[in-house]
């Protein structure tokens, strides 16, 4: 049998609201996630599903605390059937590690003049830091987070909500919605029989909570392992925030970044970049799978995922391209370089890969690899209509930001900065 709802959908809401501002909504039904492709190779998978222990009801802890932006716990705690709610804490960042911990700002030092020595750099970062996620809106995702963990933890005691997507990877703006992920240990349980655990690609739950959706899924741990990883992309070097902020920003306004519709995803869209600044012929960032393994082991438990990249170093390019030049590459690239028939984008490999490699996606329109289960992130899009359209937009964005070196001919700042 199929493993019952833990909570009945739209019922659940925290047990206490933080007072923190926030900014405006999201209009209402932006951004809306999309079904993913049936064709994934992980559809109809079954797996067996089973608790630590048999079920009892622990006592609320009254130690339990939650820190502000932070994750579930960072190792494996000792659960057994009669302990107590585990305590949730923050990962800690190693001396020397580029990626601060969670329980420390967004905000990088100031950048170095190279990289903003013209208007159009200059309105990248003003439009980056006008945009970026703030700690409050973080701290605010978290306190739900850590009120849903408490709930669960009622009834599957091991229970742990892990808090991923944009909001934790550093791309995250102050419209970004909340993606959750619901892990349950694995582990004999006298109180189900047969149970069976659907794969689905979709979240369980959707709630909005003080002006913020989230979306929780169930047991989907690529998504905590790419988390930590564009995490660790996005502070290895300073121009790689703002850069993709920018571009996401660029790519809604032109109605090519929506999986919902056809189009581009977001993580795609980010994994778009991170390849274009990694197969430069004097790389932005390095590959970071490559060059540290051991912190990015697709095997590693999902609890020390976190910590994993806690003690990678900042990467110091040779290249010193401005945030201008970069934004103007990247057009370029997808415009006029990238053969789209041809080869499938790999950030895990930083390079291109033929598309003959995989024979599931040599009738793609864009093959964009996933870096840790080596899927296709943009199956949504199908249709020649919306593949077509894309590559319009970069063209067209190219040509006309090469000649006028003005973001606002691409993206109007003015209808796009956060109204307060």
């Amino acid at each position: 049998m199929t493993v019952p709802r833990l909570i009945p959908t739209h019922q659940w809401t925290p047990v206490e609201q933080p007072d923190v501002s926030f900014s405006p909504n999201r209009v209402k039904g932006s951004n809306r996630k999309r079904r993913r492709d049936h064709h994934s190779q992980n559809d109809l998978k079954r797996q067996r599903f089973v608790s630590p222990g048999p079920h009892k009801q622990p006592a609320r802890n009254g130690n339990f605390t939650s820190q502000p932006a932070a994750g579930p716990v960072t190792s494996r705690e000792t659960c057994s059937s009669n302990s107590s709610i585990p305590t949730c804490s923050s990962a800690t960042s190693k001396p020397g590690g580029c990626v601060p911990s969670l329980r420390e700002g967004s905000h990088q030092s100031a950048f170095p003049s190279s990289s903003v020595n013209d208007k159009l750099s200059q309105q990248i970062l003003d439009l980056f830091h006008a945009c970026e996620q703030q700690n409050d809106d973080l701290e605010k995702k978290e306190h739900c987070r850590a009120a849903l963990q408490r709930d669960i933890q009622t009834i599957f005691p091991c229970a742990q909500v892990f808090l991923a997507g944009s909001s934790l990877n550093g791309f995250g703006t102050r419209s970004s919605d909340a993606d959750l992920c619901l892990v349950i240990e694995e582990g004999k349980v006298s109180y189900i029989e047969r149970p069976q655990l659907i794969r689905a690609k979709v979240p369980i739950l959707k709630f909005r909570v003080g002006g913020v959706e989230f979306d929780l899924n169930f047991n989907n741990t690529v998504g905590i392992r790419n988390t930590f990883l564009l995490r660790t992309y996005a502070y290895v070097e300073k121009r790689v925030r703002p850069i993709i902020l920018v571009i996401k920003k660029w790519a809604s306004h032109h109605c090519i970044k929506d999986a919902s519709r056809g189009t581009l995803s977001s993580y795609s869209l980010v994994l778009m970049v991170l390849h274009y600044l990694q197969t430069l012929p004097e790389p932005v960032i390095p590959c970071l799978q490559k060059d540290y393994p051991e912190s990015f082991n697709p095997k590693m438990d999902v609890h020390l995922v976190p910590s994993g990249p806690s003690n990678i170093p900042a990467f110091v390019s040779k290249n010193q391209s401005s945030l201008g030049d970069l934004l103007l590459g990247f057009l370029k690239y997808y415009a006029t370089v990238f053969k789209w028939d041809k080869l499938v984008i790999s950030v895990r490999e930083a390079k291109t890969l033929p598309k003959t490699y995989c024979r599931e996606w040599r009738e793609k329109f864009i093959c964009v690899e996933e870096p840790f289960d080596r899927t296709n992130t943009a199956r949504a899009v199908h249709e020649t209509v919306k593949f077509e359209a894309i590559k319009a937009e970069f063209t067209e964005s190219y040509q006309v930001l090469q000649l006028r070196k003005d973001l606002n001919f691409i993206l109007p700042l003015k209808n796009t900065r956060p109204k307060r």
